[in-house]
């Protein structure tokens, strides 16, 4: 296995980004600025993640997905060290904004990331259908926050 950086068709894995952002025209209002890598076995796509900088210092996750299939191996938390080592010395924040789901921010919790602030009726305002996630209906945008 290896992590590696897509720079061109990065919508070649648009199934697996819409596991973690399920609506294109959301994933289109990062995707061309962010970088994106991916883990990669052979030709099979394990995980991606897409980052970007938000200026100040600050990285921002924008996209973590591993593909059904690879799930709870470690892959996703592995994408977040890859990516704290890769940008090493260069920022020193790494955020991550997510619905309050008792999936999503207990994992990033596991990560080390911690509460940062929230961003009321995001998903209301900015999804044309509603997003619910474990029987959860999300609402909000959680963001947490990392030292890296």
């Amino acid at each position: 296995m290896e992590i590696i950086p897509i720079r061109t068709r990065k919508k070649d894995d648009l199934a697996l980004l819409l596991l973690a952002d399920e609506q294109e025209s959301m994933i289109d209002r990062y995707l061309a600025r962010g970088e994106m890598f991916a883990m990669k076995d052979g030709e099979k796509t394990l995980a991606v993640i897409v980052v970007t900088d938000e200026g100040g210092g600050t990285l921002e996750i924008k996209n973590l997905a591993v593909s059904p299939d690879a799930q709870k191996r470690g892959y996703g938390r592995a994408m977040i060290d890859f990516v704290e080592r890769y940008y090493a010395g260069r920022y020193h924040t790494l955020l991550v904004g997510t619905g309050d789901s008792p999936l999503t921010v207990p994992f990033y919790e596991k990560c080390g990331f911690v509460r940062s602030h929230v961003v009321r009726n995001f998903f209301a305002d900015n999804y044309d259908h509603p997003i619910v996630e474990d029987g959860v209906l999300l609402r909000d945008m959680v963001y947490l926050k990392k030292c890296i």
